[in-house]
């Protein structure tokens, strides 16, 4: 498709896409493997959804997908900033073996690519709203992609299909008018009509793809939302439908006092500090709303879905890069070990005739987004060597197959906005490991007893054990790394940076 055909269909032209580039001819197989539509947030964390018990948060649709198909309640993201999530997402590789160990940039190909894996097995690609790759035109073996990218202009002359068509919609207005920063931790309604908002520019372009379509072959569809991720401006509708909320109070353990610098004047975006309450509270009922309004796109999508009569021809995958930790502990954005940061929703809808399993299921094996590449090739019966993953199918799961499921996942985050925050972690969902390299402190939390993460046993003799443990776990974990992750049979300390590691692609972005 032409430059001048694919802004035709971000102005709303459905059919521009529809008649646009063709696959490669392929031999269609007796029985039609499924559709694959592929749904993620931005910064979406794992409790924050109506099937997960959140007091409050509205996600009516997701829930739906929870409620006919699967929750992995224990999904995490190995490494929960931006682009090295999406590393894992598009390779179904751990870390150490995409090469990503903090964030950095997507390198500009690697031999495991999702989409054109899809394509190799048939699959006609299309990417709706942010990839953060780099350069940010590239397609990693999708046919088309159409983006936004936020604010973010990193290749020379780039400038996202969402912002290009906001252009010819409102010449007359900016894009970011209501004046959040993309890291700020303050929230307000969006300040223009709705129908200009990203979310529901992302929305309108998959619900234009799936009425318009009429391709021969099964699609892949990727819909990936740039919000709840700051600004926290959702339409005013959503904003007002927090307004008197049971909004929960941040989650504060004792041993977080040291990020609440008090007396301290703090920037917008700053990572942490405790800003009051209050404050709290209006930044949640803004990032609330905008995991509503990010769900009502999905039901849209859904229901256009359905109307097509693809309902039981596609297999439905909801996920996030990382969460949020929106002053639970005073901390925000991301990055973090604990569960606000890097526990994600992981939500999964099978086509009846492809897989015969229990609808609304909930499953606690630890998962990961190094499974999701692993779960299409197998919906797509596109054999794969499994010693080219670390990731598995998770539809292993749903069919009962849990024999050797690993035990527990890895997680780690190179230095990221201050020497202190670099630490790697290890938890199974029932019991989490951080060891912070930079100090060589311990931290040991009882999820099951305590999930707000409050209470830090590490320094309990009666936990010693347990500790111990898991200190040998990390160490075995990290012993193929080699100093300095591991020196002398034993955890290392880390003060410098190690962003990539060797296997990190040679050709770098």
């Amino acid at each position: 498709m032409t430059r001048r055909g694919l802004l035709g269909l971000a102005a709303g032209g459905a059919a521009a896409l529809a008649a646009g580039r063709r696959a490669p001819a392929v031999q269609a197989p007796a029985k039609r493997q499924p559709n694959i539509l592929l749904v993620m947030a931005d910064q979406h964390r794992g409790d924050c959804i109506g099937a997960a018990g959140h007091p409050c948060v509205r996600t009516p649709h997701l829930d739906r997908i929870a409620a006919e198909g699967v929750r992995f309640r224990c999904a995490y993201t190995s490494v929960p900033s931006c682009t090295p999530a999406r590393a894992s997402l598009l390779t179904g590789l751990s870390p150490w073996r995409h090469g990503m160990l903090g964030y950095g940039r997507v390198a500009e190909t690697y031999e495991n690519e999702l989409p054109r894996m899809l394509r190799e097995a048939g699959c006609y690609g299309l990417g709706i709203g942010k990839m953060h790759w780099s350069p940010q035109r590239a397609l990693h073996g999708f046919h088309e992609t159409l983006l936004d990218e936020s604010g973010r202009a990193e290749s020379p002359g780039f400038v996202s299909d969402y912002r290009q068509w906001f252009r010819r919609e409102a010449p007359d207005l900016a894009p970011d008018a209501t004046g959040i920063g993309w890291n700020a931790y303050d929230a307000r309604p969006y300040a223009l009509a709705e129908r200009l908002h990203p979310t529901r520019w992302t929305g309108d372009r998959a619900v234009e793809f799936l009425k318009g379509c009429d391709r021969p072959e099964p699609w892949l569809l990727k819909v990936s939302f740039a919000r709840p991720h700051s600004p926290y401006d959702p339409p005013e509708r959503l904003w007002k439908m927090y307004e008197d909320a049971n909004i929960p109070k941040a989650g504060v353990g004792a041993w977080a006092e040291r990020h609440a610098c008090r007396g301290q004047k703090l920037p917008a975006d700053t990572w942490r500090g405790d800003l009051g309450a209050e404050q709290v509270r209006r930044s949640r009922q803004g990032y609330y709303g905008s995991v509503t309004f990010i769900d009502e796109q999905i039901g849209r999508i859904l229901q256009a879905v359905q109307e097509r009569g693809w309902t039981e021809d596609t297999l439905i995958l909801y996920t996030a890069d990382h969460g949020d930790m929106t002053g639970d502990h005073h901390l925000w954005r991301k990055t973090y070990a604990y569960e606000a940061s890097a526990r994600i929703p992981m939500l999964m809808r099978w086509p009846e005739r492809f897989v015969s399993a229990k609808r609304g299921q909930v499953l606690a094996q630890p998962v990961e987004l190094r499974d999701v590449l692993p779960t299409f090739l197998d919906a797509a019966g596109a054999a794969a060597d499994p010693k080219r993953f670390d990731g598995r199918s998770l539809l292993d799961l749903v069919r009962g197959r849990a024999e050797g499921w690993r035990e527990y996942i890895d997680m780690e985050h190179d230095v990221c906005y201050d020497k202190s925050n670099h630490w790697t972690a290890l938890t199974d969902g029932r019991t989490k490991y951080v060891f912070h390299a930079m100090t060589g402190e311990q931290q040991l939390f009882d999820l099951e007893k305590d999930p707000g993460e409050c209470d830090d046993l590490a320094q309990r003799p009666e936990h010693a054990a347990v500790l111990k443990l898991w200190r040998g776990r990390m160490v075995k974990h990290l012993e193929e790394r080699g100093p300095p992750f591991v020196v002398g049979a034993d955890l290392a300390l880390r003060p410098e940076r190690f962003l990539y590691s060797p296997h990190y692609p040679s050709r770098k972005a």
